[in-house]
């Protein structure tokens, strides 16, 4: 850790007031020369608790860069993770607004809804496996309160929540055992037209093993996810970018669809 606390309260402090304005702030790593991933986690916790302490709740956690591709775009060696809020949702089948986003990008992803606290060092798939209540599909609408890029690498990533915009889950749960997750696919449509599709083997080689890798992450700042949390487990197709007016279906087969618009 680089950084002193009194620093990492003012990054805070701007990432909430960037998010509550539209006014989108610098980069940490353009902020401060030198700030590693303990002080973005230290920045992502601080904004959790402001957040917390007005009223928000905290809903779960994601993981993101879940494939090597995207860690090399990123300029990454590894995942990167944050918190998701009560806020952060949109129902499925209405239309978000372009107003309330900087620069918004689309994912497909599986949601873990836990029945069971999950965290420790030597958490494996197992472990995930008798945590996990059911699954759903979800898409993830990424996006950052930064105004710019900062330095490659996870660290503004980390500090800004994984760069989570808004989530659109599915109506459709899923017991683990009645499939087999890697196989299952799914197909973005914008416009009517299908734009990328993939399949959850994408994700770490298997989405049960994201969420182990987050449960071990977690632990090393002593967090724990917590029984009803969702786990956003990671994208299984490139991001697609998003623009006003554009209307989205996300096939995920026998998972169901999640349809959803944006406007200006």
């Amino acid at each position: 850790m680089q950084l002193s606390r009194a620093q990492h309260r003012e990054m805070a402090d701007a990432l909430v007031e960037a998010e509550r304005t539209k006014v989108w702030t610098e980069p940490l790593t353009l902020r401060y020369d030198g700030a590693d991933i303990e002080d973005a986690y230290a920045v992502g916790q601080m904004v959790t608790d402001i957040k917390v302490a007005g009223g928000r709740v905290v809903k779960g956690h994601k993981v993101g860069l879940t494939s090597k591709a995207m860690r090399d775009t990123a300029g990454a060696t590894e995942p990167d993770y944050g918190t998701i809020f009560d806020d952060w949702f949109l129902d499925e089948g209405t239309q978000g607004s372009m107003s309330t986003m900087n620069n918004p990008l689309v994912e497909l992803e599986l949601v873990f809804v836990l029945k069971e606290n999950l965290g420790g060092r030597s958490v494996n798939a197992v472990d995930v496996i008798r945590a996990t209540d059911f699954i759903m599909p979800a898409v993830e609408v990424v996006d950052t309160r930064y105004s710019k890029r900062g330095k490659p690498g996870v660290i503004d990533s980390i500090s800004d929540a994984a760069s989570c915009g808004f989530v659109v889950v599915g109506g459709n749960p899923t017991s683990l055992s009645d499939v087999d997750i890697r196989h299952v696919g799914g197909a973005l449509y914008k416009n009517g037209e299908v734009v990328e599709s993939g399949t959850a083997a994408a994700v770490m080689g298997n989405p049960l093993n994201s969420v182990a890798w987050l449960a071990r992450k977690l632990d090393e700042f002593g967090v724990e996810m917590r029984a009803g949390h969702i786990i956003l487990s990671g994208s299984f197709i490139r991001i697609h970018p998003v623009r006003a007016g554009d209307s989205f279906v996300a096939d995920f087969g026998p998972l169901g669809q999640i349809s959803f618009g944006v406007s200006a």
